[in-house]
């Protein structure tokens, strides 16, 4: 495996359990109240436009990713698009450029 491909398995494994961290600790303060954690999101005009800023990154990704599965037939990658809405653009984008950079079989 190169050193890239490692380099981007490292990127999606953090930008997994990094973001968890804080995620996990704020339910455990706040609550288990998913509803709880998208206003807290929303609580200012800058947390909004990070909000909207990633939101808009994962609809780029997942289109990018379906578009270039449809033409490399990599449908492993496909895997990267609930990672990246259920855990985040962290984890979604250096998962499918792991899956992406894969050697052809």
């Amino acid at each position: 495996m190169s050193a890239l491909r490692m380099l981007y398995l490292a990127l999606a494994v953090w930008g997994a359990v990094h973001p968890m961290y804080y995620f996990i600790t704020w339910f455990r303060a706040e609550g288990w109240s998913l509803s709880a954690m998208v206003e807290a999101w929303h609580a200012n005009a800058a947390a909004s436009g990070l909000v909207w800023d990633l939101t808009i990154a994962a609809v780029t990704l997942t289109i990018w990713i379906t578009a270039e599965v449809a033409v490399r037939r990599n449908f492993r990658a496909l895997i990267a698009i609930p990672a990246t809405f259920c855990i985040g653009v962290s984890c979604g984008l250096p998962l499918y450029l792991f899956l992406r950079t894969a050697p052809i079989r």
